[in-house]
């Protein structure tokens, strides 16, 4: 970024840069279980996130892995990369303390999401091991809920800068 400023690329683009990490199985959407998770598949989805994340300001990038220490290292790795995190572990969401941890490392402002209303279903899914690192959680809006985490972290990142409008 040599100079440009927080959220300014070489290319000129402008814009909080906001890295949404999808854990386990979410590369299964569109086939899983569609009454809860709607019937976007992933690509599906980040097109959708992509478009939501011009309207409002932002620069969207993706990550989706099954594997629990790669997760990890894009935690580890996102401070290089991004200004905040949207965060869908999956199921690693409720008992993750390796996910936690790399969270707390990566030090970004974060927003925890679920497509369904994880609060309502079994009580398992009720537990958030991220859920105190973030500073909001949004549940159960399906892919508009995408939307909601954009808003919150541009907003928050203004906050941050000084720069609240």
């Amino acid at each position: 970024m040599s100079g440009e400023g927080p959220g300014a690329s070489a290319d000129g683009a402008a814009g909080p840069r906001v890295t949404v990490l999808h854990g386990v199985n979410l590369d299964q959407l569109g086939r899983r279980d569609p009454e809860l998770y709607g019937t976007l598949t992933l690509a599906e989805l980040e097109v959708a996130v992509t478009g939501f994340a011009r309207e409002v300001g932002v620069r969207a990038s993706f990550s989706q892995t099954n594997h629990e220490g790669e997760y990890c290292e894009a935690l580890h790795g996102a401070p290089q990369v991004a200004d905040a995190l949207i965060l869908n572990p999956g199921a690693w969401t409720h008992y993750s303390w390796a996910i936690r941890d790399a969270l707390e490392v990566a030090g970004l402002p974060a927003v925890e999401i679920h497509l369904s209303k994880v609060e309502e279903r079994e009580q398992w899914r009720r537990t958030s091991v991220i859920g105190e690192l973030c500073f909001e959680t949004v549940s159960g809006q399906g892919v508009e809920g995408y939307r909601t985490a954009l808003e919150l972290v541009r907003d928050r990142l203004r906050a941050m800068s000084g720069r609240a409008r």
